[in-house]
């Protein structure tokens, strides 16, 4: 049995359907995101979870216990803000130690439990700091500590670090990802930030308007996008027209208009005559000198149109023989410093017939 489950729960606010029958299931220890743009229901399903909003219909079961009805202090679920949410007039030891004097716990305990939760997040020499002398990161991981010092079955992040800057955000996941491996609590996290979610998870949810539009693991949401929107979502991707010539047991051989054929990876519900699009990951594509003799099944002719310098990677835009431009990422590995193709550079690009899949209009 699932530790949360998730029944064909909505929620309106006047016309604006928020939740539009979203089911799903979070496992006992999972590490589960909610991903997508702003306004697409995520925070929403997060606060109906805690309790602080109620659903409009379906129903939530923790433990297989309906949550109905149960107000969120008395829910065994926790929920870290991007605000953190700090009392500023008490000392780190004190807000950590909060939920504990709250629920009149005495005092030895309160003490073990609070070094143990200081513990887990690094922090036990700021133990008689106050908030505002503290970093964003260790605000942060303050808020984490008063979260998981009563050890809740259910831990809810919501943007947690979005107020962080990138180099602080990149060590906190790494940190995040280490304290919920040891803790074992099961984490479910909100975030608009692809990255983060692809980073962070066991499981991802991606939504849109309200409605769940795909949920697996990183990689399988990631290379095997169920339509347009995940594909755009998660990521960067080619989008190539092309509409389906012939569908074998284990190849799809698709036509795109002035390019000619493609072989692309077999796609069981793809019918002769239909079209859509094929989508390829900038890293799935090859760049070649033009006439470079290439063993990958798909080959076509273009011209460099722009490339962005990243550091260890640089994005080039081709501009295919149809008019089409395509994203490509050449490593920048060799030592010194990176040589690059010339806008208006004939070449080609190539990519293995597995690279690319096929997502229906």
């Amino acid at each position: 049995m699932a530790l949360l489950e998730i029944r064909n729960v909505s929620r309106r606010f006047g016309d604006l359907k928020a939740l539009d029958d979203v089911s799903l299931s979070i496992e006992a220890g999972e590490f589960f995101t909610l991903v997508g743009p702003s306004g697409c229901g995520k925070t929403t399903l997060l606060r109906i979870i805690a309790g602080f909003d109620e659903p409009d219909g379906g129903e939530l079961l923790l433990d297989g216990r309906p949550l109905a009805g149960i107000p969120p202090e008395k829910r065994p679920v926790h929920t870290v803000f991007q605000s953190y949410a700090l009392f500023p007039h008490l000392t780190v030891a004190q807000n950590v130690a909060f939920p504990l004097e709250m629920a009149g716990t005495g005092h030895a305990e309160i003490r073990r439990r609070l070094d143990e939760a200081l513990g887990l997040v690094d922090l036990a020499d700021k133990a008689r700091q106050f908030p505002h002398e503290l970093s964003g990161g260790q605000k942060q991981r303050v808020a984490l500590a008063r979260s998981l010092i009563n050890k809740p079955r259910l831990l809810l992040l919501d943007e947690p670090l979005a107020a962080l800057d990138a180099k602080l955000r990149e060590q906190i996941q790494g940190e995040l990802i280490a304290l919920q491996r040891e803790v074992g609590i099961t984490f479910v996290f909100v975030t608009h930030s692809q990255q983060e979610a692809l980073a962070l998870s066991h499981r991802i949810a991606v939504m849109n308007k309200g409605r769940l539009e795909q949920i697996g693991a990183p990689q399988e949401i990631y290379g095997y996008p169920r339509n347009r929107f995940v594909a755009d979502f998660i990521g960067t991707v080619n989008l190539l027209p092309v509409e389906v010539r012939e569908v074998a047991a284990d190849h799809l051989r698709l036509f795109a208009v002035g390019l000619g054929e493609i072989v692309g990876a077999s796609a069981v519900d793809a019918r002769p005559g239909e079209r859509g699009a094929l989508a390829l990951r900038p890293e799935q594509i090859r760049i070649v000198a033009r006439g470079e003799a290439q063993a990958l099944e798909n080959h076509f002719h273009g011209v460099v149109r722009d490339h962005l310098y990243l550091g260890d990677v640089t994005v080039y835009k081709i501009a295919l023989d149809n008019g089409v431009v395509l994203e490509a990422l050449l490593a920048n590995s060799l030592p010194g410093p990176a040589s690059f193709l010339e806008r208006g550079e004939p070449v080609d690009v190539a990519w293995r017939l597995a690279a690319g899949v096929f997502l229906h209009d």
